[in-house]
């Protein structure tokens, strides 16, 4: 059974930062790109970062690009994303993502953390 649990969000003041960790547990977590995902209120879900599953290979979107670092620990089964001088508008809900389609069918989420940046 794929799980994926979100840890790490909560309220910081802008330029502030925080830490996000996803739990992984059910498959082989170092096999696979693991993807971090973020939705706004009234916005559609949108890719944040991307590391392969050797840790090697890295991607983000150009709204994060030199601000947010995503790692992971394949000991650990975890994958984080570090973020710095944090911005309202990264205001969102932060979601974790591996996409098992060609294996189980399945892509599959987190529950999500909540990440607030307002002073």
């Amino acid at each position: 059974q794929v799980q994926l649990v979100e840890s790490g969000g909560g309220l910081v003041q802008p330029g502030g930062s925080l830490r996000l960790s996803c739990a992984a547990s059910g498959f082989i977590f170092s096999r696979y790109v693991m993807s971090w995902y973020r939705q706004a209120p009234e916005k559609e879900r949108e890719l944040v970062a991307v590391i392969t599953g050797a840790g090697d290979i890295t991607h983000y979107s150009d709204s994060v690009k030199g601000r947010f670092t995503i790692s992971r620990d394949n000991f650990k089964n975890t994958v984080y994303l570090q973020m710095n001088n944090l911005k309202p508008a990264d205001t969102a809900v932060y979601y974790c993502n591996v996409d098992l389609t060609k294996v189980t069918g399945t892509n599959y989420w987190g529950q999500g953390t909540q990440v607030t940046v307002s002073s």
